[in-house]
């Protein structure tokens, strides 16, 4: 059995090894002028492989590199671009500076939470400002929700938001959170934003459209 353990390794394996056993037999032919006719053969099939890359700019260019590449760099044929050196591709590729995740502090609410609170607190105080933070904390008690499926407290999103912050954010006590949207709540609503003394449906339809009205308002 011909395992390809036991075989020579591909220098570029999304070609195959057929592509490479073209070029090992391209190598060995004796003329110049027939090594020629059969590099562009190869290159013809080895485009066909990837017919969606065709528009690319410098496609062929891109195909005869390889050609020279799966050659070892020892293929002696008249290439219509100038010759790749080994050296071109010994660099390593440039190391992608990662910001460092110890700088997340509450690594289940994201960086986004992080960096949005930290725009807020140097927001002045307002209208915007307020409706902004409480934004961000209906979307930290979803985030939270998705991790922990337990019940969570409002205080503890509360807590979050002024850790993150360093104190500069501080919500009061009175302010529920809601869920289902990013609107404020009334004060004697209950962490999912419905009532705790059972208010009719046109109270939340009310409260609703204030929360629309507001929320245009601080659009404008």
């Amino acid at each position: 059995m011909d395992y390809n353990t036991q075989r020579n390794k591909l220098a570029l394996p999304e070609y195959g090894r057929h592509i490479q056993r073209m070029v090992e037999y391209l190598r060995a032919i004796p003329s110049r002028e027939k090594r020629n006719e059969q590099a562009h053969a190869v290159i013809g099939v080895m485009g066909s492989l990837f017919p969606y890359l065709r528009d690319i700019n410098d496609f062929k260019h891109k195909l005869w590199d390889h050609l020279f590449i799966i050659a070892d760099f020892d293929l002696d044929i008249d290439s219509p671009y100038p010759k790749p050196e080994p050296v071109t591709f010994e660099g390593k590729p440039r190391r992608i500076p990662y910001t460092s995740p110890d700088t997340i502090e509450q690594k289940h609410y994201g960086r986004g939470v992080q960096d949005m609170l930290e725009n807020i607190a140097a927001l002045p105080e307002g209208e915007k400002r307020s409706y902004s933070i409480m934004a961000v904390a209906n979307h930290m008690k979803k985030a939270y929700l998705a991790w922990n499926k337990e019940s969570v407290s409002d205080d503890m999103i509360y807590r979050d938001i002024e850790k993150l912050t360093k104190g500069r954010i501080q919500i009061s006590d009175s302010t529920r959170l809601s869920v289902g949207n990013y609107g404020y709540a009334s004060t004697g609503s209950n962490g999912n934003g419905s009532s705790s003394s059972g208010s009719s449906s046109s109270n939340g339809q009310n409260r609703l459209r204030r929360q629309q009205q507001q929320r245009r308002r601080i659009l404008k």
